[in-house]
């Protein structure tokens, strides 16, 4: 049988096996089996590639190989879970570099095996320029995103006059680049002058947004990191490569849009809009004055022995206290007494899709009991005691506002409905969107002041000897 149709069979296996592992993703019983299933198709497709092409030497790929194992064994040791978002944003960006560099060396591989540059298809140049923009983008987007993440550049929206304007020109200037290396792909250095314009408008791009906006900016590198690696698929004309980057920027195409509608917005307001600069709101004193209760770990610890059903609400202020372990432990001694506890997911809490799932799953607490926001929802007014643990626009009730706001419109995770609301917090700012939340002045509210690892730490405590 022809090497190539056994080869274009064996893509095929590898595609199907890497349907079903992302079928098998879709819930937490069967994600390992299609991680693994999504990593045989991987390898398989690997040593098929490198069975088919004409490899010079295979010294150079095992020398990869080692490195990027070792590098990967190093990050998998010593990355904390609450630093996953930043991993996850320098593997976006990773991906994105691979392609601009792998469709950059094609490309003068394939000018320099030829005597007329006409000779280049259409469909090579088109999509050599497509992997370097879009590779380009993601790349600088993502390492812009890590440090916002990070802290090494404020999360805080970076706005200027004229913004839109100079995004549009480089924008342009990108496109302009990327017809003269379809029109003229024997230039290479027009090829270089696209990735360097397709990564300035990826700086660009990610400093105007702010840290709360991460998980849609995350989910969009993503998608981003998929379309560079499916039109590197077809400038390498590999199918497999096409598939698989198809895959990964349909699914975080969806993701986006799925993250921007809990937001009640849309990707361009997302992108270009104003939300998340800091807003000063003159109502603050209005709401708070004399209408906070303050509280202590030990009367927590008291309402929380006579509560039937808790719901803990996680938000990003956890995962920066690393306050997960004392939330588990708490958990293991309310159940042992009976009560049943369950955790409120908000889609859009943290800094990446599912920041709140993965903590959680560090301490082993049953997938089981973590609610989507509209499978929880109908239970706040059941809820004798919810916990918000470092969240706060999610849980803002100025949302339910038509306008008015920047968070109008916004679902949210209806806690201020429980008969008891505790909330753990150092103090009473605003959150990413600037604007009070009335929710810490309501009647049934008790705020506690502090470190939420330390606030948790005291009310297990607390809890223990009450």
């Amino acid at each position: 049988m022809d090497r190539a149709i056994i080869s274009n069979l064996a893509y095929l296996v590898a595609a199907a096996l890497f349907i079903v592992g992302l079928k098998g993703l879709t819930h937490p019983r069967s994600a390992v089996r299609g991680n693994l299933l999504g990593a045989v198709g991987m390898l398989l497709a690997v040593v098929v590639t490198l069975l088919q092409q004409e490899i010079l030497g295979f010294e150079v790929i095992l020398a990869g190989i080692l490195i990027g194992s070792l590098v990967g064994a190093v990050l998998a040791l010593r990355i904390q879970m609450t630093a996953m978002p930043q991993l996850v944003g320098l593997f976006n960006g990773f991906g994105g570099a691979a392609s601009v560099l792998v469709a950059g060396a094609v490309l003068v591989q394939a000018i320099a095996a030829v005597t007329a540059a006409a000779t280049v298809s259409l469909q090579f140049t088109v999509a050599t320029a497509a992997s370097g923009l879009i590779g380009a983008v993601t790349f600088f987007g993502s390492l812009v995103a890590f440090g916002k993440l990070q802290g090494l550049v404020t999360e805080r929206p970076i706005r200027y006059p004229g913004e839109q304007i100079v995004k549009l020109l480089v924008l342009l200037t990108a496109l302009v680049f990327g017809v003269l290396v379809v029109r003229d792909p024997a230039d290479t250095n027009l090829y270089w002058y696209l990735v360097a314009a397709g990564s300035l408008l990826g700086i660009l791009l990610v400093i105007a947004i702010g840290g709360a906006d991460m998980p849609i900016v995350i989910a969009l590198l993503n998608s981003y990191s998929g379309l560079a690696a499916a039109a590197t698929g077809f400038v390498l004309s590999n199918n497999i490569l096409i598939i698989a980057g198809s895959l990964v920027g349909a699914s975080g195409i969806i993701l986006t849009q799925i993250m921007c509608r809990a937001m009640n917005r849309s990707l361009a307001n997302v992108l270009f809009g104003g939300v998340g600069a800091v807003i000063e709101d003159a109502r603050q004193d209005d709401i708070y004055a004399g209408k906070v209760t303050a509280t202590s770990a030990e009367e927590v610890a008291m309402i929380l022995k006579t509560a039937r059903r808790v719901v803990f609400v996680p938000g990003y202020g956890m995962a920066v206290a690393r306050a997960q372990t004392p939330v588990r432990l708490l958990t293991e001694l309310m159940e042992k007494d009976g009560i049943e506890v369950e955790f409120g997911i908000h889609p859009v809490a943290g800094r990446m899709p599912g920041h709140m799932n993965v903590l959680l799953a560090e301490e082993n607490i049953s997938y089981d009991k973590l609610c989507e926001m509209d499978q929880i929802n109908p239970s706040f007014p059941q809820t004798d005691v919810t916990i918000v643990l470092g969240a706060n626009d999610v849980v803002n009730p100025i949302a339910r506002q038509t306008s008015g706001n920047p968070i109008a419109g916004m679902p949210i995770l209806d806690v201020d409905k429980s008969r008891t609301v505790v909330v753990i917090k150092r103090s009473l700012a605003a959150g990413f969107a600037g604007i009070p939340n009335p929710l810490f002045a309501a009647d049934n509210t008790l705020m506690l002041f502090g470190d939420g690892k330390k606030a948790m730490d005291e009310l297990v405590a607390a809890y223990k000897e009450a």
